[in-house]
């Protein structure tokens, strides 16, 4: 890898050790005088606290700060878990179509760190990519090895009726079934089912997927038009898009609304409503003025940027009609949040960020102010992006909450986010595996990468 100037250096040698392979890694780090957001579910704020952090793991809470500790002052700080983005889509030399940019074949490609970068300056160490192939194997072994700064990825493979949406082809119950097992052997950690699945297919997987021991989330398959309780099975553990149901709703009143709710509620089965997504399409069916201007894109990829400006999909289809139903759906997505809320459905925040408009990372605040829109309290919102993400991804043993013995991953915020959920934005710092980056680290990488994205130097 060849790097062009200083800037470039510092950070290639800030990821290179984010994890940490040497003594000095071993070092403890204090936080003094901090308040603590612990986010478990009896915790109460910590005020005025010390956090040691040592061996990537939270040592103490108030406890003695060890000699030759890092101190960092917490003075008008807050501290929360990292936060999780429970739909994401990630790019990759891997991802389908083209991999390089029309006018320089050579230059561009998806670096991971590149990928990482805006998620991490976000204080988002947890993602759950919904589309993954082989490549995103490779992309999750280079943060786990230390060689890129990143968030700890899940990864769920997508099975369909049709090889244009994914590998994992099944028109059958018994292709469905053989796809689980082909997901389960390739080291995939979820099973995600897709739209066009029919109704004996999508139970096969599903079934299929609780006797390899996968958890199920997704779509609700067309094919349940009119049968939408049928889908709610044991075993189909979350659905991706509050979107899902509307399409499954005719009238879309608080009335259908609840009686969702009631389905999801009865089968166990959790739901991230993902609302930022189907604002973008809203606005872009009218124009991609909004999107373009967002401060974020320069922070996109180039080929995407050029994909999302010149091909894109909403705008060029914008219809009268098209723009009704939209905009209906999104009316009742704030239904649903409010509906989900009140059955006590549990929701997880999620973007559905590489669809046009959604920025990674940046769009995970979007999400979280939507669903303070829609009904939610500001602790509620952050509970859905740190305690619950980790428990249904079976790692709340290590993450999600601030206690002892887990692990820090950690966001240092300049302002009290249950105060008001915009302050989440409000990034000091942030701690992957108890390696700290600092805003003025953060914004470097940041404005490099916006650097390379202008020129095309990549």
């Amino acid at each position: 890898m060849f790097y062009r100037n200083g800037i470039t250096m510092m950070i290639a040698a800030v990821c290179a050790t984010a994890v940490g392979r040497s003594a000095a890694a071993q070092r403890a780090t204090v936080i003094e005088n901090v308040t603590v957001v612990p986010m478990t579910e009896s915790g109460a704020v910590v005020r005025s606290a010390t956090v040691v952090i040592a061996n990537g793991r939270i040592v103490s809470i108030n406890g003695a700060a060890p000699a030759g500790a890092t101190r960092i002052n917490g003075t008008g700080k807050w501290l929360i878990p990292g936060l999780a983005d429970m739909h994401v889509h990630l790019p990759s030399d891997g991802s389908p179509g083209p991999k390089a940019y029309p006018t320089e074949p050579a230059t561009y490609f998806f670096r991971t760190q590149d990928v990482m970068t805006p998620f991490i300056a976000n204080g988002v160490t947890q993602l759950l990519n919904l589309d993954a192939v082989p490549a995103s194997v490779g992309q999750r072994n280079q943060i786990a090895s230390g060689d890129v700064l990143g968030p700890h990825i899940a990864l769920a493979a997508v099975i369909d009726n049709s090889a244009s949406t994914t590998a994992f082809v099944a028109k059958t119950p018994a292709d469905g079934r053989q796809a689980v097992r082909d997901i389960k052997s390739q080291g995939y950690d979820f099973v995600k089912v897709y739209s066009g699945l029919s109704v004996e297919t999508f139970l096969a997987v599903v079934d299929e997927a609780k006797n390899v021991g996968l958890k199920t989330l997704g779509h609700i398959p067309e094919s349940f038009e009119g049968i939408t309780e049928r889908a709610f099975v044991p075993n189909f553990a979350m659905v991706v898009h509050a979107e899902e149901f509307a399409k499954q709703a005719t009238l879309k009143t608080d009335a259908e609304a609840a009686q969702f709710a009631q389905m999801a509620r009865r089968n166990g089965a959790w739901v991230s409503p993902t609302l930022t997504v189907m604002k973008w399409i809203a606005s872009e069916l009218r124009s991609l003025d909004e999107m373009r201007a967002q401060p974020a894109f320069k922070y996109v990829h180039p080929m995407l940027q050029e994909k999302w400006i010149t091909r894109n999909r909403y705008n060029r289809n914008s219809t009268p009609a098209f723009i009704a139903r939209i905009d209906s759906t999104v009316q009742f997505n704030t239904r649903l949040v409010r509906a989900f809320k009140a059955a006590g459905v549990p929701l997880l925040a999620g973007t559905d960020c590489l669809t046009s408009g959604v920025i990674c990372g940046f769009s995970l605040h979007d999400e979280l102010a939507l669903l303070v829109e829609a009904g939610l309290t500001p602790k509620e919102a952050l509970e859905s992006a740190t305690r619950l993400p980790a428990q249904w991804l079976g790692t709340d043993v290590d993450r999600g909450t601030i206690e002892v013995g887990k692990r820090a991953d950690l966001v240092l915020l300049n302002a009290d986010p249950l105060a008001d959920i915009a302050n989440t934005r409000k990034i000091a710092g942030v701690f992957v595996n108890g390696r700290f980056t600092s805003r003025v680290t953060l914004d470097a990488m940041l404005a490099d990468l916006a650097r390379r994205n202008a020129t095309g130097k990549q």
